[in-house]
């Protein structure tokens, strides 16, 4: 592995992960899961997966800018779960509604 930045990312049904080559890729969910099934990751695991690849940059290479992105990915995350416990409670989590 070229940087040793996915060492810590681990392949999912939607995620892989080619320690190899370096790369990852997703399988983005086609749809609302409700109406499609689950086809595919959330742009949450997406941001997920970033946040271990430059916590694992930021071990190697520490620096504020580093360490500023992560907590802004993370508060990103809060903002993305909030998100949904709002669909979720008003019942259109997984659905094409608003």
């Amino acid at each position: 592995m070229a940087l040793e930045t996915l060492k810590d990312v681990g392949a999912t049904p939607f995620v892989g992960v080619d320690h190899e080559a370096n790369t990852i890729t997703f399988k983005i969910q086609d749809g609302p899961i409700k109406e499609h099934g689950l086809n595919g990751c959330q742009l949450d695991e997406m941001v997920r997966q970033a946040v271990t690849i430059i916590r694992g940059l930021n071990k190697k290479f520490p620096c504020r800018e580093n360490s500023l992105a992560i907590t802004k990915f993370e508060e990103g995350l809060l903002w993305l779960d909030a998100r949904t416990k709002d669909r979720k409670f008003r019942g259109v989590e997984g659905k094409s509604e608003q």
